[in-house]
């Protein structure tokens, strides 16, 4: 699965004379870490892109691809088969159909912060990497809220199985194994397990599920990303996740992530308001191509 954006900065725009980012500047340049006000909005965009990074769940869960397209066409077999040629030649003809999917992206996540002119005269760096930081979380939360509500769409009867996966106690490894299944069943394959950190503590005094675990070189536990057991799920938890839900999804096949605009961080003031400030944004589009690569339940 890629993760696509964070990882590569986007360039700054050209500067134009501004008095916040001058604040900026000037904050940096008293901590000797700024010569430039290109520099000043790169670091800026460094530090929101660093900031959104460990929240970004939302795309260990989901396939994300690049586009400089509005709307993107999805297609997908309906019920097309593979066929054997018939002896001399002959082609056996097999009706196919096919449905699409558009995914329009046409998501705008914005966080905008400002202060007053007072504020810039007496800004310090580490004021500023602070509001730096908080827009870069709040975008990835924002960002993995969306990929959830996505799951959560999802008709019951569209869910692979044709039923919600539901519990009535706590998290076991056999409740992980039915999630599994009924991915498997559909003739697909989990690739991820989504939970809340409520379920993932049960998980720990499970003998099998903690057996099960190989952590690799991709684990990042502070982020929520935990190792892949061995039926082939990398386990993923986050606050976002309702306490009690758990998501199985197979994320080559079951939705995409569109980034038409990766975050992108511009300057802007309002004299007349006393507002001096940056805003931090990203579009994207999400959709779901095949609603039988997720497994979805709630009550564990």
């Amino acid at each position: 699965m890629r993760e696509q954006g964070f990882k590569e900065a986007i360039q700054p725009q050209r500067y134009v004379q501004h008095s916040f980012m001058e604040a900026v500047l000037k904050a940096g340049l008293k901590e000797g870490l700024l010569s430039d006000m290109a520099g000043a909005l790169g670091q800026m965009q460094d530090q929101v892109v660093k900031a959104a990074e460990p929240g970004l769940i939302g795309r260990q869960i989901i396939d994300v691809q690049s586009t400089k397209e509005a709307l993107v066409r999805f297609p997908k077999a309906k019920n097309g088969k593979a066929y054997v040629m018939a002896e001399g030649g002959q082609v056996l003809v097999v009706p196919r159909t096919y449905e699409t999917t558009d995914i329009k992206t046409d998501v705008e996540i914005k966080h905008e912060w400002d202060t007053s002119k007072r504020f810039l005269e007496d800004a310090t760096w580490p004021a500023v990497q602070d509001l730096n930081y908080e827009a870069g979380r709040t975008i990835a939360e924002r960002e993995t809220e969306r990929v959830l509500t996505l799951y959560d769409g999802i008709a019951a009867a569209d869910l692979a199985g044709g039923a919600a996966i539901n519990g009535s106690g706590a998290l076991t490894w056999a409740g992980i194994v039915s999630f599994w299944k009924a991915i498997k069943k559909e003739n697909f394959n989990a690739t991820v397990l989504v939970i809340n950190p409520e379920q993932l503590s049960d998980l720990w005094v499970d003998d099998k599920f903690i057996h099960s675990f190989y952590f690799g070189e991709l684990v990042d536990v502070a982020r929520g990303v935990l190792g892949q057991t061995y039926l082939g799920m990398k386990v993923v938890y986050s606050t976002k996740v309702t306490d009690g839900a758990v998501y199985a999804v197979d994320t080559s096949i079951a939705a995409k992530m569109l980034v038409r605009r990766d975050v992108l961080v511009e300057p802007f003031e309002d004299p007349r308001a006393d507002k001096y400030g940056a805003v931090a944004t990203e579009r994207i589009g999400l959709g779901v191509l095949r609603s039988k690569g997720v497994a979805r339940g709630t009550g564990w």
